[in-house]
C-alpha cells in the first residue's frame, strides 16, 4: 500500500527518469489520485489530458474509418494528443466495457491504436476504483492489467495534511482532523455523503459561503464537526502568542488540538512559527509540540522560510535539541 504523498514521488521520479511504462493508480474514491496526477503535471509543466474512459465507445479511441487510395484508416480524435509533452490521465478505466478496455489495451502497451501513436514526451497513467468501493467497475482482464505499473492507495492522515496545508484548507476543518483522525475517510455504503479527502475538500468551498457541509460529508461527520466548532469561542489569543505575550495554554486536548490548527493557519513569518513552538513547549507535552511542529514544518516548507526558521532556531538551545528529532523533515 501507499500514500498520496509517496505516489506523488513515484510518479515524479518515474517522469523524471523518462520511464514510459503505463501507471495505474488504485484506490477509494475521493482520497486525491486525480488531485494528485493533477499536481504532478503542474510541478513538471506537462499539459494534462484527463479522459473518463468510461464514458467512451471503442470508436471514440481508434478513431472514425475513412477510406484513402482504395485501403481504410482511422481519423484519431481530436482529443488525443499529437505533440508536446504531457500526461494522458485515463480515469475510469475499469468502469469501461470490456470492448472498451480491450481497444485501450493497445494504446497501453504498445502506446498506438488504430493510425493514432502516443507522442514521445507522454506518459500514460491510469486510475480506478476497487470493487470494495461500491463502485460499478468491470473486472480487469489480466492481459490489460498485466500491462500496468500498480499503486495502491490508502487515506493517510500525514499525506492529506500536506495537501490541505498546501492548499489553505479552513484551520478548523485541519484542527478537527486531527482531533478525529477516523473521520478523514469513513465509508459509508448507505450514505451518498461521507467523509473522504475529496468531501473535506468540498466542505471548505461550503464553510467559505456559508453553507451547511451535511451535504458533503454527511450528517454524522457533520454533527461532530460542528459540536467541534464551538471550542473555537474558548481559542487562546493566537495573535498575542505570536507577540510573546503571557497566554495561559490550555489543558482540554480538543482545543489544543484547536489552537494549533490556527497557529500554522494564521502565523505568517518564521518568528510566528517559532512563538508558537515556544509557547507550546512552556505549557504542554512534548505530543502535542511535536503534533504542532510536523504540521507547521509542512506550512514553513510552503511559504520558503525553512532558513529564516532553522538561524532563529540555531539561537535557541532548547528548541534546537528539541528540534533534532525532526531534523529529517527540516531538511
Amino acid at each position: 500500500m501507499s500514500t498520496i504523498s509517496k505516489l506523488t514521488a513515484s510518479l515524479k521520479a518515474i517522469i523524471d527518469n523518462n520511464i514510459k511504462h503505463s501507471v495505474f493508480i488504485w484506490g477509494a474514491p475521493g482520497i486525491g489520485k486525480s488531485s494528485a496526477v493533477v499536481d504532478v503535471a503542474k510541478q513538471n509543466n506537462l499539459e494534462l489530458i484527463d479522459l473518463r474512459i468510461s464514458q467512451l465507445a471503442p470508436t471514440d479511441i481508434r478513431g472514425l474509418p475513412f477510406v484513402k487510395d482504395g485501403r481504410a484508416h482511422f481519423a484519431p480524435p481530436s482529443f488525443l494528443p499529437i505533440k508536446g509533452e504531457g500526461i494522458l490521465f485515463l480515469d475510469e478505466l475499469n468502469m469501461a466495457s470490456p470492448s472498451v478496455m480491450g481497444i485501450a489495451q493497445q494504446l497501453i502497451l504498445d502506446r498506438r491504436v488504430g493510425d493514432y501513436e502516443v507522442p514521445e514526451g507522454w506518459f500514460i497513467v491510469a486510475a480506478g476504483n476497487r470493487t470494495e468501493d461500491r463502485a460499478a467497475i468491470s473486472q480487469m482482464p489480466a492481459p490489460v492489467a498485466n500491462r500496468f505499473i500498480h499503486f495502491n492507495i490508502e487515506p493517510n492522515l500525514d499525506s492529506w495534511k500536506e495537501y490541505a496545508i498546501k492548499k489553505g484548507i479552513n484551520e478548523q476543518i485541519l484542527a478537527f482532523i486531527n482531533f478525529r483522525p477516523q473521520l478523514l475517510y469513513n465509508f459509508e455504503r448507505s450514505q451518498s455523503a461521507w467523509p473522504s479527502p475529496r468531501s473535506w475538500e468540498f466542505a471548505d468551498s461550503l464553510l467559505a459561503i456559508d453553507l451547511d457541509i451535511e451535504s458533503a460529508v454527511g450528517a454524522g461527520a457533520a454533527s461532530e464537526f460542528y459540536a467541534y466548532q464551538t471550542i473555537y469561542s474558548e481559542l487562546p489569543d493566537v495573535e498575542g502568542i505570536f507577540r510573546g505575550d503571557i497566554v495561559p495554554v490550555p489543558r482540554e486536548p480538543s482545543l489544543i488540538y484547536a489552537v494549533c490548527g490556527a497557529m500554522i493557519n494564521r502565523a505568517k513569518s518564521a518568528e510566528d512559527f517559532f512563538r508558537g513552538m515556544k509557547w507550546l513547549m512552556q505549557g504542554t507535552t512534548e505530543d502535542y509540540v511535536g503534533l504542532y511542529m510536523s504540521d507547521a514544518l509542512i506550512s514553513i516548507k510552503a511559504k520558503n522560510i525553512q532558513g529564516a526558521f532553522v538561524k532563529i532556531l540555531a539561537k535557541d538551545p532548547e528548541s534546537k535539541k528539541f528540534m533534532n528529532k525532526y531534523a529529517d523533515l527540516l531538511r
